[in-house]
């Protein structure tokens, strides 16, 4: 085989001059037998052809890297058996040779063949979800979640794929809130640097309709600390991003300008329009959280009237305001309804804007301040004990 392989290599190099340096060290590698070397010049040539590939890159991988597959990195190989596979014009096809090489990882004797073979595993169950078998593709993702807990130091592209092709998997179902939960563990292990522009674009808008539309979502500052969410400024779908902001501050006033200059934006998004009614719920459960935020600690028992001032609701819509927000375990407390107030013991923690942070360092140095005052006070009526 070894001659077929440097027959392959010196074919390459004629057919394709420009690339006749790659080929050759190649050879070089090869005939050497510095895998670890040769692996990291593949890497590099499969990112420099996989644009212009055709079924160049097929041909590598029959004619070249089978001679010694399983002497590289077995995780590096699934890394080049995934790309190759997407160069397939049949998903089939693709899908039969995954499974042709899951075959020959399992045939190894290497310890970490799990990685490798969970690697492959989430590129079939990609397939799958494409050729619209999400019952195969919630199969591949149970037995994969099962493998990836039993594992333990696993490589961050291996989550990455995982939960890729999960969030994908709730975004076909049209699951917001998983979708959102699994395409924020995708980032979480993914380099953003590596992705393109259109990709970051899609996702952040993707992430961002999610954020608003999924149950039991009412934190958006992770989302907005996060780089990604950059991708949607100076783009058409900008208004997106100050959405956002607003419903994280809890800005109804803010909202109700966004939906009126960007209606035909909005009203191009049909999830969007289904759900007009929960969207004002949650910006007017957000509402309720930043007042409670925005007040002291020490003065948590606010009237009724207060928030229906701010959240434009009538009384009875505050209470029932309320209960919902009782009911997820936003906040903890009591509505005294002869008094028309509600006493709030606890609020959800949440992930803090800059403007927030500021809010609540000023509200800290005025503790601090209350509480030299008081340390003041205490010394000048006790000058005798502060003596002793």
């Amino acid at each position: 085989m070894a001659a077929g392989a440097l027959q392959y290599l010196e074919t390459q190099r004629n057919a394709r001059p420009e690339l006749a340096e790659w080929y050759s060290a190649f050879a070089d590698l090869y005939q050497r037998k510095l895998w670890h070397q040769l692996t990291l010049k593949l890497e590099q040539f499969v990112a420099l052809v996989v644009v212009q590939a055709g079924d160049a890159l097929i041909q590598l991988y029959n004619d070249f890297i089978t001679d010694f597959e399983t002497k590289i990195n077995l995780l590096k190989l699934a890394h080049f058996a995934v790309i190759v596979s997407r160069q397939y014009s049949d998903k089939e096809v693709a899908i039969g040779y995954l499974e042709g090489v899951i075959e020959k990882l399992q045939a190894t004797k290497e310890m970490r063949k799990e990685e490798p073979i969970l690697y492959v595993k989430m590129q079939i169950a990609t397939f799958k979800l494409e050729q619209g078998n999400q019952k195969e593709c919630k199969k591949l993702l149970e037995d994969g979640k099962t493998t990836l807990d039993s594992m333990t130091d696993v490589d961050p592209s291996v989550h990455s794929s995982f939960y890729w092709i999960s969030s994908q998997y709730h975004k076909s179902r049209q699951e917001f809130a998983e979708f959102y939960k699994h395409a924020l563990l995708y980032l979480a292990y993914t380099t953003v640097e590596s992705l393109s522009d259109s990709f970051k674009l899609d996702l952040a808008f993707d992430l961002s309709l999610s954020a608003l539309l999924g149950d039991n979502i009412y934190n958006f500052g992770e989302l907005l600390a996060h780089p990604i969410i950059n991708s949607l400024l100076g783009t058409k779908v900008e208004w997106l991003y100050h959405v956002l902001q607003a419903f994280n501050t809890g800005n109804l006033v803010r909202y109700q300008e966004l939906c009126h200059v960007h209606n035909a934006a909005l009203t191009a998004q049909p999830a969007l329009v289904a759900n007009e009614k929960k969207l004002l719920e949650k910006i007017n459960i957000l509402c309720l959280m930043e007042i409670i935020f925005s007040r002291p600690s020490e003065d948590r028992t606010i009237p009724l009237t207060v928030i229906a001032e701010r959240t434009k609701l009538p009384i009875e819509d505050v209470e029932y305001l309320l209960m919902k927000s009782l009911s997820v375990h936003l906040i903890e407390g009591i509505i005294d309804q002869v008094e028309s107030t509600v006493h709030v013991s606890w609020v959800q923690p949440r992930v803090l804007g800059i403007l927030q942070i500021k809010s609540l360092c000023d509200r800290l140095d005025a503790w601090v301040g209350k509480v030299h005052s008081a340390l003041v006070s205490v010394e000048a009526e006790t000058p005798d004990l502060v003596a002793s």
